[in-house]
């Protein structure tokens, strides 16, 4: 019997781990139904001499939430053989959602997320094309979208949902606890895989509040993944904070009987107790303990591109409250205050190690008012000047209209100490952050930086182990049981790659969002086919399927964790 498609010539790496063999791929009806040796014609043939043809890689951390219905194509994560996302991560989404509570969501996501307001809103239309969960799993469906899409119920806008502004602001009553899970059975029977929260102090929400997440009662935390798993089992995703780190999360998986994966596990920045070497030690304990707890990490250096009229990465300092809460023109005035300036400077004497070394190795990325300072250290310049860091960074952003771009490395900057968390057998990858913070970073380029820096460069990693950390390890863990791996009768999700050029471009700004907002990119190389539901959806560059036309994703409805 003839395939749609069969990939011939090419070397498979299967995702499991196991050593690679030469051998024919063949498709029929989306699955695959031949491997290694597959006689039969086919209407299509991909051609992978000298390739590797591996599962299509599982993003286990993004944001696409608002993206996904005005980007059907969910770029860019494909171009780079992303052929599955998980979205709701940290908590964050737009569903479910009151009419009346828009504004609450699209502030929040603005904050968390680095987007504008005015594209948000072009992006999301007039008339959202949902107010529940289901009915937004039902939306993404009928919208179409090029890859396969697991959708978290994130507890910020179940509690906006619930509790309306209140839920920035206090604990639920038993009530509201008790509609919150009513919401959770109801979004898990539709096809949730599971349920994700933030404590982080980071995560500053509309108005420079709290996002809802971190006003509650941990119980209600607790009470909710128990609510996931009554539903028959799930994914449950936190970001560390307050009251919330390895000893609750080993109880939660225990109790819950749910995966749980954390964000995020990364080299010279703590954000629970202890140092990185000591969360890992941690970490892989509670595995050998046989908890199913996941830190996530990443083998990118995490930096922050930033503008001082979103200071994201200031805004978990409490003294940041009032810039937090301030309108545009109100930023500005805090900017120019001496009394704000002086806190500031002295804050940033005396904030915590880690930080402050951060901050040391800030460079000025894009200043309109002075180009010359393009890609300068700001303490250098600051100190040529004779002043203070703080007062040039506040300087030049007021000059600009609060538009000069400064760069701060956060993390993960020291690949001896990444080498581990990236080996160690209690992790999984994560935090790409695809969709999120989309003027600030791009790290949805994981896949191919890990394939070119860590596999083929630095050796680190073996091809086979490679690919299985982008591909089961990931499903695994996001109780995905029929992705990520290459085996006849699953899905045929396939990533066609040169592992002597695979990679991720530089970082490029583009002005692509809803009204013209602007985002930063990274292109692809060595990515020769992109194939969802045995339907290729990228070819040597460029989409193979028409944005505007029938795709071959969905929702992924189906989930077993235990």
């Amino acid at each position: 019997m003839a395939y749609d498609l069969k990939i011939v010539g090419g070397t498979i790496v299967d995702g499991s781990g196991q050593p690679r063999y030469r051998g024919d791929v063949g498709v029929r009806d989306g699955r695959i139904v031949a491997m290694g040796d597959a006689p039969d014609p086919a209407s299509r043939t991909i051609d992978a001499d000298g390739a590797i043809v591996a599962p299509g890689f599982v993003d286990l951390h993004t944001h696409y939430d608002a993206q996904i219905i005005w980007d059907r194509m969910l770029s860019i994560s494909p171009w780079h053989g992303v052929t599955t996302v998980v979205m709701g991560n940290c908590g964050f989404g737009v569903a479910p959602t009151r009419a009346a509570h828009r504004d609450m969501i699209v502030k929040t996501l603005e904050k968390v997320e680095g987007m504008s307001t005015d594209a948000l809103f072009a992006g999301l239309g007039e008339e959202w094309p949902f107010e529940t969960f289901p009915e937004y799993l039902d939306a993404i469906d009928e919208n179409g979208v090029a890859a396969n899409v697991g959708v978290l119920l994130g507890h910020t806008p179940l509690r906006f949902y619930v509790m309306g502004e209140a839920a920035t602001e206090r604990a639920a009553t038993e009530d509201e606890v008790a509609q919150m899970q009513a919401i959770v059975s109801e979004a898990m029977a539709a096809g949730a895989i599971g349920f994700a929260t933030s404590r982080a102090s980071t995560h500053v929400g509309y108005e420079g509040r709290p996002v809802p997440s971190r006003a509650c009662d941990v119980a209600e935390i607790f009470t909710l993944a128990n609510t996931v798993g009554a539903a028959g089992g799930g994914l449950i995703e936190a970001t560390a904070g307050r009251g919330l780190f390895l000893d609750e999360y080993a109880r939660l998986a225990d109790e819950s009987r749910c995966h749980v994966t954390w964000t995020a596990l990364l080299a010279d920045l703590s954000l629970g107790d202890g140092t990185h070497e000591e969360q890992l030690q941690r970490s892989e304990a509670l595995a050998a303990a046989g908890h199913k707890v996941f830190p996530q990490v990443t083998p990118r250096p995490l930096n922050f591109e930033y503008q001082m009229k979103e200071p994201f990465i200031f805004e978990a300092i409490s003294m940041f409250k009032p810039v937090s809460a301030a309108d545009f023109e109100g930023k500005k005035r805090l900017y120019q205050d001496p009394e704000f300036r002086s806190a500031f400077r002295e804050k940033m004497a005396t904030i915590r190690e880690q930080f402050r070394a951060s901050f040391e190795k800030t460079v000025i990325s894009q200043c309109l008012a002075e180009p010359d300072l393009d890609e300068r250290p700001l303490i250098e310049v600051a100190q040529a000047r004779g002043v203070n860091a703080v007062d040039l960074l506040l300087d030049l952003s007021l000059a600009d209209n609060l538009e000069t771009r400064f760069r701060m490395p956060v993390a993960n900057h020291n690949e001896d100490s990444v080498e581990p968390l990236l080996k160690s057998h209690s992790t999984v990858l994560g935090l790409s952050d695809a969709g999120a913070h989309a003027s600030q970073l791009c790290d949805a380029c994981l896949p191919t930086y890990l394939l070119s820096r860590w596999v083929r460069e630095k050796q680190a990693l073996s091809l086979e182990e490679g690919v299985r950390m982008l591909t089961s390890r990931p499903a695994e863990v996001a109780g995905i049981p029929d992705r990520g791996l290459l085996a006849e009768g699953r899905p045929a999700d396939i990533t066609v790659f040169d592992a002597e050029t695979v990679g991720a471009g530089a970082l490029q700004r583009v002005y692509d969002f809803p009204g013209g907002a602007d985002r930063l990119i990274s292109k692809e190389s060595g990515i020769r086919a992109v194939i969802v539901n045995g339907r290729p959806i990228r070819e040597h560059g460029t989409d193979a399927v028409d944005p505007e036309g029938a795709l071959p994703g969905g929702v992924l409805r189906k989930f077993a964790t235990r």
